[in-house]
């Protein structure tokens, strides 16, 4: 299973890079996800044109629930980084515990908003 950061889902929706690599996970019969914050962080910033397929998109993907759980580790996760003068992103910290919790690998174009956590991240290039 491959978790779909936001700044993939972007890139696919704008017909970037990304797209040609998401299309090939699904021809590979990969599994792919997102989470209801990364829905919320693409309808926020949906240009008129793109919500339709934003609709198309995310009727396709599986979604990683966000419970107690996956609040769990991710507050761990920050209370630890603060405990060493490092602030983290709650956004950023629930995908990555929804990652980790469900064993997928995330693709993001951002992989140092998530190298504090122990997330299996890959790095896709974006916007290019």
């Amino acid at each position: 299973m491959v978790l779909l950061d936001s700044t993939v889902l972007i890139d696919y929706l704008r017909g970037r890079p990304a797209a040609d690599r998401v299309d090939a996970l699904l021809d590979a019969g990969e599994t792919l996800a997102t989470t209801g914050i990364n829905v919320e962080e693409i309808v926020r910033g949906l240009r008129a044109k793109e919500q339709e397929p934003a609709q198309a998109l995310f009727s396709g993907l599986f979604l990683l629930s966000i419970g107690a759980e996956e609040g769990w580790l991710a507050g761990t996760w920050r209370r630890e980084a603060a405990a060493e003068g490092t602030t983290l992103a709650q956004a950023d910290c629930l995908i990555a515990a929804a990652a980790v919790i469900a064993g997928a690998r995330l693709a993001t174009g951002n992989p140092r908003d998530f190298e504090s956590t122990p997330a299996p991240v890959d790095h896709w290039p974006v916007g290019r």
